[in-house]
C-alpha cells in the first residue's frame, strides 16, 4: 500500500526523494513487523532484577 502511495506520488510531483523515502518507510514497517514475529515468544519475560 506505501509503495503504491509512494509511486502516485512521485508521478504527480516528480520528486524521485519522496518516492525513495516511502518506499524506505515500507522496509522499515517490513522489518519492524519481522522482529515482532521474531520477538514475539519474549512478551511477558521482562527484567527481573529490580530492586525495590
Amino acid at each position: 500500500m506505501i509503495k503504491q502511495m509512494a509511486w502516485n506520488t512521485f508521478k504527480n510531483t516528480g520528486d524521485i526523494n519522496t518516492y525513495l523515502e516511502l518506499v524506505e518507510v515500507e522496509n522499515i514497517e517490513k522489518n519492524m513487523a519481522e522482529a515482532e514475529k521474531q520477538n514475539g515468544n519474549n512478551k511477558g519475560k521482562g527484567n527481573s532484577n529490580i530492586r525495590t
